[in-house]
């Protein structure tokens, strides 16, 4: 169930946490929104008052009304996502897999087009002062280094992002303004009557939507990060922060009706407003914001990441926490995607304005696979009545269907962008369905049959020790139930004779931050199973927490193991613990459709290039055994071997 418990306090400081993490994206939109709508085309009122009021109405809709005050209530203790949200209502329908993945993989491929986008269009600034700028070069080198500097976390200048966001979105208002004072009569464009007159009588009009999308594009990131600011705190900023975007919106629409000209030229209302005095200040502030805003989309990329791997959607990889914040990581191989995706956008586009142009088709589908989502949310866990469930419903469906249709033009702009996001949906998609039919391979039995033979192996001294405490990971939920690969390891041509059989099952709970764990004690002192509930944001460390577990025992004086030896010598000090991890390969005897061929030799092929379990799980200190075992998934039915 939804937890209403994202109550942080909501103070000057909460609030300055919320400006620096969540309203970098959509904060830093009117760098490009309007240049984008005007384009080259003939500067008139109906197209200026128009596009304003579309601006307006989109962020009162989209932004507003579904994220900040509809999709902010699915938290999932505390946490939002669209991970979070199918942990939420992934038991009341079998096919939310596929919209999880598609709006999983959009929102990542955003990841690689909004940080070029956000800094070329700030450092194209310069142009003004400095024409003929080579603006890419610089471009690289500011993404260069931010993604460099992923390694060290961003602790110590995180807290500087909070001030500056503010000077950002003063800096916003202040602009606005002091254009919108010079030619007040521009406020009645957010009448929805221009947004009307546009969409019907002006030329192409409709297909206008594409670029007006550009204004709430940061929305879905902002769902994703709320956990870190809390459900007040996102809601009240907003208001500061939606007064700033509309007032220099509408400035930039005053100045472009008043400028004297009947085409912008190339021109970019937004520095065209700025005083010539101010204007390399303005350059700076901008992109200072859109680095700030490209380090939220990257941080929020290895969280959803992170929570593909602990949700089984994604290959394991390499986790680090470069600094003690919780919830702060780093991974590595998503860093260079990232880094090599950007790199390659802004040498494609060569600058923001071809960017913009490929821009929103990804965001337009997360936001989509979000409505699907919020609607099994609305219904099932809110118990809403369904006509207002419907209404809201077709409300979405209209606006976001609107903007699909014209985002889906740009294709043409963008194809070889689509290779990423195809690559990203096939990789969560195969190691999603491979996992299953895994899982449903796995054959469980009760353990209490074999609680006799385990002690008479335990207790024949004319078997070699294998170790004194022997520990298997195990995927069996129940207390007494255990894998039947597990019993043939231990039993198998060279038994392994311990003095204590220890069964750790990791269980991945639908809450983030679960860290618990329970000890069942099959048979006194010999055979221990150990449940550890971990949430979908924590990273498994097995052996740190077996280690811990067992520490406790021992502390507590529970289970005898304070007073018997643990295999620990005057020449090592450290308890025998011998860790066997059993991995699976794909049998030659497997007789496969064309399908289950590809689905599972991918999902051996992306475990190969993966971690191993014994480092996944954290077991680099320990003695760590690893056995190979056949998957027959679908054996050889009819074998035709004639003896001569």
């Amino acid at each position: 169930m939804s937890s209403h418990s994202n109550t942080k306090k909501v103070t000057v400081a909460s609030l300055l946490v919320a400006l620096g993490i969540i309203y970098g994206d959509i904060g830093t939109s009117p760098l490009y929104v309007f240049k984008s709508i005007i384009g080259e085309r003939e500067i008139s009122e109906i197209l200026v008052y128009g596009a304003i009021s579309c601006v307006f109405w989109t962020l009162t809709f989209q932004t507003t009304f579904k994220y900040i005050i509809l999709t902010l209530m699915a938290d999932n203790h505390g946490e939002g996502g669209v991970f979070s949200l199918y942990a939420l209502v992934r038991r009341f329908g079998k096919n939310l897999i596929i919209p999880t993945i598609l709006g999983a993989t959009t929102l990542l491929a955003d990841g690689i087009i909004t940080p070029p986008i956000s800094v070329a269009s700030a450092v194209e600034g310069l142009e003004i002062v400095v024409p003929h700028l080579p603006t890419v070069p610089i471009v690289i080198v500011i993404l260069s280094l931010l993604f460099f500097f992923q390694r060290f976390g961003t602790q110590k200048v995180g807290s500087a992002f909070g001030p500056m966001m503010v000077v950002w979105f003063t800096m916003l208002f202040t602009l606005g303004f002091t254009e919108i004072i010079k030619h007040p009569e521009v406020l009645k464009a957010i009448n929805p009557y221009y947004a009307y007159q546009l969409l019907s009588q002006y030329p192409q009009g409709f297909w206008l939507l594409g670029a007006v999308f550009l204004c709430t594009t940061g929305a879905e990131a902002l769902y994703s990060d709320l956990g870190h600011c809390g459900r007040e705190n996102i809601r009240i900023s907003w208001i500061f922060v939606k007064i700033c975007l509309l007032v220099n919106y509408l400035g930039q629409a005053a100045w472009v009706l008043n400028q004297g000209e009947s085409v912008l030229n190339g021109r970019n209302p937004f520095y065209e407003i700025m005083p010539d005095w101010f204007l390399i200040a303005g350059v700076v502030i901008a992109t200072a914001a859109t680095v700030i805003a490209s380090q939220a989309l990257i941080s929020g990329s290895y969280t959803l990441i992170s929570e593909a791997i602990s949700m089984n959607f994604w290959p394991r990889v390499t986790v680090r926490n470069p600094t003690e914040l919780k919830g702060q990581i780093y991974i590595p191989s998503v860093n260079t995607i990232l880094w090599i995706g950007c790199v390659m956008m802004i040498l494609y586009f060569q600058n923001s304005s071809h960017m913009e142009a490929a821009y929103g088709f990804s965001i337009t589908i997360a936001m989509i696979m979000t409505t699907i989502l919020l609607t099994y949310f609305m219904r099932y866990i809110k118990k809403w009545n369904p006509w207002i469930i419907g209404l809201i419903l077709v409300v979405f469906i209209v606006i976001e269907g609107s903007f699909f249709i014209t985002n889906v033009a740009k294709i043409k702009e963008r194809w070889m962008f689509l290779f990423f996001e195809v690559f990203i949906f096939l990789v969560m998609y195969v190691w999603h369905k491979a996992r299953k039919i895994n899982n449903k391979l796995v054959n469980f039995i009760d353990l209490r049959h074999y609680i006799s033979r385990i002690t008479e192996l335990s207790e024949d001294e004319n078997i070699p020790k294998f170790s004194t405490h022997l520990v298997y990971l195990s995927k069996a939920d129940r207390k007494n139930h255990i894998e039947e690969k597990i019993m043939k390891s231990i039993f198998s041509k060279k038994p392994k004779r311990a003095d204590v059989y220890w069964f750790v099952h990791i269980n991945r709970t639908d809450e983030p931050y679960t860290l618990n764990y329970e000890v069942s004690e099959l048979l006194d002192d010999k055979i221990i199973k150990i449940d550890i509930n971990t949430g979908f944001r924590v990273q498994p460390r097995v052996e740190l927490y077996f280690k811990k577990i067992v520490q406790d025992l021992v502390e507590r004086k529970e289970l005898n193991l304070h007073i018997r030896p643990d295999g620990s010598t005057k020449y090592n000090s450290e308890p025998d613990f011998k860790f066997v991890v059993i991995e699976k390969f794909l049998s030659v005897e497997n007789e496969f459709s064309v399908r289950e061929g590809i689905l599972l030799n991918t999902y051996f092929f992306l475990k190969r290039m993966s971690l191993s379990d014994e480092k996944a799980f954290g077991l680099d200190k320990s003695d760590v055994e690893v056995e190979y075992t056949p998957l027959v998934y679908h054996p050889v039915e009819k074998l035709e071997l004639v003896r001569k």
